[in-house]
């Protein structure tokens, strides 16, 4: 966890952004990922049929982050916990994060992965390009890490949910693959898997915004692996969560109770009856 703090100066009418940025100490992620989790967990108990907690944990020190797992899942009750698209240096592939893996396959503990700390300068400095081109490249990236990495060889029981409709992956998954190929040098170089065989074994959240690419998405991702993704409450959010997905003249009635709720009740092991 990368302790960051972004300052708009008002006086800038492009809104550019300064950054600042030191890294955390370990203990106080750990604090700062308990007040976080005890606080979620208090609202879940007073709405249970309204809410499911998502656990934080202190990435950047994986024994505390195991720690801290046991207890979302064993005593705050939580199914997974939500991750970044990187932990400072390290992408999701790094060998310092396997035990992070093996403890959320041994526990069940599903693992959002959401994109964070993009590039804000230089050429990304205008027109929100951090947030409209920076998130999905970074999503993009996560997923190509963990594929590329290995890790859902190694750890094959693990489920995994990527935002924002999986970045520019499904768009991209066949120059991605094509590369892998014809580039096994540079590519194969963690796992001789071609990456176009790993579809359908990661979940996406619906949230792209856009008829056509909800159409293709579903088709690449898999109509039982993508899940109503919101981002509430931030402007690049759907204001009217499910919206798109009821506008979807060629989903059916299945389809569309599958991307609204069925899928992220299998993605999360919970039961429909838990929340009627």
């Amino acid at each position: 966890m990368r302790q960051q703090t972004l300052f708009w100066r008002p006086e800038n009418k492009e809104r550019k952004f300064t950054q600042h940025e030191s890294l955390a100490k370990p203990q106080d992620t750990l604090d700062l990922a308990q007040i976080l989790n005890n606080d979620l967990a208090a609202t879940v108990k007073k709405y249970p049929k309204r809410f499911v907690g998502l656990g934080t944990l202190p990435m950047q020190a994986p024994d505390l982050a195991v720690k801290e797992m046991h207890r979302c899942v064993k005593e705050l009750g939580f199914p997974g916990v939500q991750i970044g698209s990187h932990v400072n240096d390290w992408d999701l592939n790094a060998p310092e994060l396997y035990d992070i893996y093996a403890a959320a396959e041994k526990l069940n503990c599903c693992l959002f992965v959401h994109p964070w700390d993009m590039q804000i300068d230089g050429r990304m400095s205008k027109y929100w390009f951090p947030w409209l081109i920076g998130m999905p490249a970074e999503t993009t990236m996560a997923i190509c890490s963990m594929i590329m990495g290995g890790i859902f060889e190694k750890f094959p029981r693990l489920k995994v949910c990527f935002a924002h409709g999986g970045g520019a992956f499904p768009y991209t998954v066949g120059r991605i693959s094509h590369g892998f190929n014809v580039r096994p040098d540079l590519c194969a170089v963690d796992n001789k898997v071609d990456p176009r065989k790993y579809l359908g074994s990661f979940y996406t959240d619906s949230l792209v915004h856009d008829c056509g690419a909800l159409r293709l998405l579903t088709s690449v991702i898999g109509e039982d692996k993508v899940m109503l993704g919101t981002d509430y409450p931030f402007p690049l959010g759907e204001l009217e969560p499910g919206k798109l997905i009821d506008s979807m003249e060629d989903f059916d009635n299945k389809l569309k109770d599958k991307l609204k709720a069925g899928n992220a009740l299998e993605f999360l092991g919970l039961s429909r009856k838990k929340f009627e």
